[in-house]
């Protein structure tokens, strides 16, 4: 038997970026276990949903081949053609709805999370923007959270994960790091036991009362006035550090103005918690140094999603929590690295009008869209199974005149719709280059085993499809191996140069800040234009931190979709997570008549979802709970979380407001054969 290990980094849609080991025998994979070195944070261990990956990569669902549709659209029938043919049917067709529509009848659709660099927003947007084909505006995730980072800090790196332990307070705000940022719950643990205090603001509970001192179950949407209260607070008592919001920022007193609109009692009204919770928790930040926030992608999920992570980025300014290890805020730390494609593809321009990923059923149903969308091509997401509005999805991609192309590496809810199917790699098939945005690290990317089938990377693919256009540019005409040595010349690392050599052995580039871990407002500051933090930045639009609050008397519950531990996305869905459920809280149960494990209704104005139900005390009451990602099978209708979810944009940067769906549930009792 031929065995041997081969490193790798996971480029899957989580901060870690973890450094793999991924052991091989007979060419299979046979285990993928966490480096002990050479990373920061991996220590040797990793999540269940990576531990697994080989069970994507060898599901019988796995695309292996090209294939063309020979059945209705949504049956899921298809016919094995060659990549020769594929590329010259998708190139046929695109030529057609270009000269009858225009390329912006073409819609490009990604996300992306769970790429490395050559895998989105790369030669991708070179083909794309050739073709004249419309944007995407990429909002499912981070959207509202990369524009306010970016106004107000200039995406400035956060406090590492492993300087945690030496922060006295830690707030966890919209965030679960147990299931979608496992390693930094080691340095939590350590700082607990160093004597820190630790509060967490969430509509779940997530964590034992041996793991956290507080938790403030802030009911959805409701995110900004509790922020509001807790500066309103720190104002009444003079606890704002003047004079570093005097040499460092600007727009306090806007900021401060709202504020004063929300005192304690007013802003836990509104948010559903404790005024007494609220107060303590702001007094423990004030009083405590070094302080460490944490503050997650969640907050973003309703339509007062920017807004409040305005505010609550805000919070370590206006205390002058900044100058050591363990204090300031982490959000993303994808700041840290920069990729200048300039150097890569030279400039090249894409002006074309964009469409709002969060309202792809309206785009393909619009009848007042000018030019329509004749031609879809979906890759590195999975919209029937996270965008809103599944069921308006759904009716759009069943269009006989839409042409629609399906990139991906198994037969997904989305894929079951598509006139041409691609086969793609896995992470663990591929080169590439993973960027962290949690831990400080750049990895490379290596195959531990070849391509399956004539499975491609996305660099082949598009350069494929150049190709097939007749166009003469050299990027259509690069192999991998040449990607790989111009996007590693072409990033820098805090300003140094990256490793080639380093991503071709598939091992971790860490920085140099000086030292391996930042320290905001010592080693580095915000990178704005003008080095000031923006306490309101022109994301917010021209209502700066106004509360609008979703008023729904018909439907009464709020409905979150968060992460889960056995999915990334949706990514694994198809072995990993069998039955979908709802989480109720007893209350909400028992004037319902509903018992642990009922089959109940879910339903609003958009749709309905049917499934078994848990009765639980770690969902507040009056908010609902069902994991986001399932795929259609997981329920007993074939509809999920995103079926109830509206299509509704968030005012900053146009964001997927998921949380503000509103609905009801009843029990129910589905007849023989449903």
């Amino acid at each position: 038997m031929e065995k041997y290990i081969k490193t790798t980094t996971c480029t899957m849609d989580c901060p870690d970026a973890c450094a793999l080991e991924v052991t091989v025998a007979d060419g299979k994979i046979e285990k993928i276990a966490g480096a002990r070195n050479g990373h920061p944070t991996t220590g040797g261990f990793i999540c269940s949903k990576i531990s697994r990956f080989a069970e994507r990569v060898y599901h019988q669902d796995r695309l292996l081949y090209p294939l063309q549709r020979s059945g209705p659209k949504g049956s899921g029938k298809f016919t094995r053609i060659s990549w020769e043919e594929a590329a010259g049917e998708i190139t046929r067709r695109f030529r057609e709805i270009i000269d009858e529509w225009g390329g912006e009848a073409i819609l490009p659709y990604h996300y992306g999370g769970s790429n490395g660099l050559l895998g989105d927003a790369f030669l991708d947007h070179y083909y794309f923007a050739k073709l004249g084909a419309s944007r995407c505006q990429r909002t499912l995730c981070a959207a509202p959270a990369t524009a306010v980072a970016t106004g107000m800090y200039g995406k400035m790196p956060g406090v590492a994960y492993e300087d945690y332990p030496q922060a006295k307070f830690i707030l966890i705000w919209g965030a679960n790091p147990k299931v979608s940022n496992i390693h930094l719950t080691p340095f939590l643990k350590k700082a607990k036991r160093n004597g820190a205090f630790i509060a967490v603001i969430d509509p779940k509970l997530n964590f034992s009362s041996g793991e956290i001192d507080l938790h403030l179950p802030v009911f959805p949407g409701a995110d900004l006035p509790l922020a509001l209260g807790m500066i309103h607070f720190w104002q009444a008592n003079n606890l704002l550090d003047s004079e570093f919001l005097s040499q460092h920022a600007l727009g306090a007193e806007i900021l401060l103005a709202a504020a004063r609109e929300w005192p304690v009692e007013r802003a836990a009204a509104a948010a559903k918690v404790n005024a007494e919770d609220i107060a303590r928790l702001a007094r423990m930040y004030a009083e405590s140094a070094p302080a460490a926030l944490r503050c997650g992608w969640g907050v973003e999920r309703n339509r007062n999603g920017g807004q409040a992570l305005a505010a609550i980025l805000a919070m370590p300014a206006l205390l002058g929590k900044f100058g050591a290890p363990g204090g300031g805020y982490t959000l993303s730390n994808s700041g840290a690295a920069a990729l200048d494609q300039a150097k890569i593809f030279g400039n090249c321009s894409w002006s074309t009008r964009q469409i709002n990923q969060s309202q792809l059923g309206q785009a393909l149903n619009d009848p007042r869209l000018q030019p329509p969308v004749k031609a879809l091509f979906v890759y590195n997401c999975n919209p029937v199974a996270t965008a809103p509005d599944q069921n308006a999805i759904i009716q759009g991609m069943l269009r006989e005149d839409l042409f629609t192309v399906v990139f991906e590496q198994v037969k997904t809810d989305t894929a079951l719709y598509a006139d041409i199917l691609l086969p793609a790699v896995t992470f663990l098939e591929q080169r590439e280059i993973k960027k962290g945005y949690g831990s400080y690290v750049v990895g490379g990317v290596q195959p531990v085993i070849p391509p399956r089938g004539e499975a491609k990377p996305n660099e082949e693919v598009f350069a494929l499809l150049g190709r097939a256009m007749d166009w003469p540019d050299e990027p259509f005409y690069w192999d991998t191996e040449t990607y790989m040595q111009k996007t590693a010349r072409a990033l820098s690392l805090n300003g140094a140069s990256a490793n080639p050599a380093t991503f071709l052995e598939g091992k971790i580039q860490q920085y140099d800040f000086p030292g391996t871990t930042p320290v905001q407002f010592k080693t580095v500051f915000p990178r704005t234009a003008d080095g000031k933090i923006h306490l309101a930045p022109a994301a917010l639009g021209k209502r700066p931190f106004q509360y609008d609050p979703v008023e729904e008397a018909q439907y009464p519950l709020a409905l979150i979709s968060p992460s889960n531990s056995k999915m990334i996305s949706s990514t694994m869905g198809e072995y990993n997570y069998p039955e979908l459920f709802l989480t109720i809280h007893p209350r909400d149960a028992a004037p319902r008549g509903i018992r642990e494990g009922d089959t109940v209704r879910v339903f609003n104005e958009l749709g309905e979802v049917i499934c078994p139900v848990k009765v639980r005390e770690n969902v507040r009451p009056g908010v609902v709970s069902m994991p986001k990602g399932a795929w259609q099978k997981s329920s007993r209708n074939g509809r999920t979380a995103t079926a109830l979810c509206p299509a509704t944009a968030n005012e900053v940067a146009g964001g997927a407001c998921f949380n503000d769906a509103r609905v009801e549930v009843e029990k129910t009792v589905l007849l023989a054969g449903e």
